[in-house]
């Protein structure tokens, strides 16, 4: 339920000259969710000000906290945008991929060309990725983030052995070291991309005799 703030009248008075912002329930609605995203991805949680999310999204204070309550709620709001808004670009093929092998190429492939800002216009990067709230105080968020992390990761086990059941892999295979290798990869490609590494397209060797092959990838202890 959203809160109201006490400095915002039941019944706000008609736009003038001098009152020409929306109030806060319009604000919610009016503003585009990826203008706030592209905010706090550019910027971060701490960076990122009252004042700057007001002036983002054309509202005062008191509409802002009206409207969502906080900028906690506004950080998560992006968080949430950032997935939802990438999930098909990065993994649309991976889930459609007939081979496990296909759908881990696509996927680093796929998030090569993401991150690299190459689609969309976006920034360089992944914003749950590169997110640093963990360090900054505040649990509830650092909660959301590890939680939006852990996705691909589940994704990726679900997949290796869904390929193991159906024979592509040998049963030998460590599922979860692989997943979490896979997933460390792409994790890596986020980070060169913010730094502004060139050439970030996935490299010819991932469809070399790592994935193509006739045998399945085995990582060492």
């Amino acid at each position: 339920m959203r809160r109201e703030n006490a400095c915002i009248r039941p019944t706000p008075p008609p736009l003038t000259a001098r009152n020409s912002r929306p109030d806060g329930r319009a604000a919610s609605t009016a503003t585009p969710p990826w203008r706030r995203r592209l905010l706090f991805w550019s910027k971060g949680f701490e960076a990122t000000s009252i004042a700057d999310l007001t002036a983002a999204m054309g509202i005062g204070s008191p509409s802002l906290s009206a409207a969502f309550g906080s900028k906690e709620a506004l950080y998560a709001e992006a968080l949430r945008h950032s997935s939802d808004s990438t999930d098909a670009i990065v993994w649309g093929k991976f889930h459609r991929a007939a081979t496990a092998r296909e759908a881990v190429c696509a996927c680093l492939q796929d998030s090569a060309a993401a991150l690299s800002g190459e689609r969309e216009g976006l920034p360089r990067g992944c914003m749950v990725t590169l997110s640093s709230v963990d360090s900054q105080g505040h649990p509830e968020l650092d909660a959301l983030v590890r939680s939006s992390r852990a996705v691909a990761f589940e994704r990726l086990t679900a997949r290796l052995e869904q390929a193991v059941s159906a024979g592509e892999f040998p049963a030998s295979v460590d599922v979860p070291s692989l997943a979490r290798f896979v997933q460390t990869v792409q994790s890596g490609l986020s980070i060169l991309a913010r730094d502004g590494a060139a050439g970030l397209r996935w490299p010819a060797w991932s469809r070399s005799r790592c994935w193509a092959g006739t045998r399945a990838p085995e990582i060492a202890d």
